[in-house]
């Protein structure tokens, strides 16, 4: 891929100058620091059944809805309203190279959004004392969550992008971004909680799709290389059909 890397860091570069991809953060940070004081007073007050951090990434879906569309809704829907895309395309570069390289730097804020999270538990658990918030730093809801939290990453981004690639418009690309990210973490489980549907004799193969059940057992310390497959084709499939659209745009 001819350019990737010049192209990864001028992407980087425009992330950090963006208003949106700080507004994406503030609001980000803001909401998992409100869900982890929530849990940490329910701790407060009786015990739970779950361990805390366990609870915390249960929260997870509900930033990334808003944090995904803001993060990559500009990526190409901004270019090509300003016709920049197509100045891009006359040069040396591939199309798989423009979009691995958006789809790249938007995936390194990702990572590093969540990255900072991990102050939340260490500032607690540091506050509280070994007594208190030893429970805060157990390593297998910490590492599986995270571990989880990377893997989705690479299909929620990789869908951002898409929705980005097939607009000018970056708010129907907010839109469309929003909405598919949605269908994708519960449309199984809403699938799979209908009674008397015809889809009741498929149950295994709607469970294989069902991300909060992927999130339970990376917490609980159990990695299944099934769920690891899904993200991970699921992510090369709209990666792949992110080039395929750049492509035909600017042939």
């Amino acid at each position: 891929m001819k350019g990737f890397r010049h192209l990864f860091f001028h992407e980087l570069r425009s992330l950090a100058i963006s208003p949106s991809t700080y507004i994406a953060g503030t609001l980000f940070l803001l909401l998992v620091g409100v869900f982890f004081y929530q849990i940490l007073a329910q701790f407060a007050q009786e015990a739970q059944d779950r361990l805390p951090m366990e609870m915390f990434f249960t929260y997870f879906w509900i930033p990334v809805w808003f944090m995904i569309p803001l993060l990559t809704m500009r990526s190409f829907a901004e270019e090509r309203r300003l016709g920049t895309l197509d100045a891009l395309m006359t040069t040396r570069v591939t199309p798989g190279a423009v979009v691995m390289a958006k789809f790249s730097a938007a995936y390194v804020y990702y990572c590093l959004l969540w990255a900072l999270t991990l102050l939340f538990p260490i500032l607690a658990a540091w506050k509280l004392g070994p007594a208190s918030g030893g429970a805060l730093l157990k390593t297998i809801p910490l590492y599986g969550g995270y571990t989880f939290v990377a893997l989705s990453g690479l299909l929620f981004i990789s869908v951002g992008i898409l929705c980005s690639a097939i607009t000018r418009s970056v708010l129907v690309a907010g839109m469309l971004s929003f909405s598919l990210i949605f269908v994708i973490t519960v449309g199984a489980t809403m699938l799979q909680n209908a009674t008397g549907s015809w889809l009741s004799d498929y149950d295994g193969v709607v469970d294989y799709f069902r991300l909060f059940r992927h999130l339970d057992d990376f917490t609980r310390g159990i990695v299944d290389t099934r769920p690891v497959l899904f993200h991970l084709s699921a992510a090369l499939l709209f990666l792949g059909l992110s080039t395929l659209v750049v492509e035909g745009q600017t042939s």
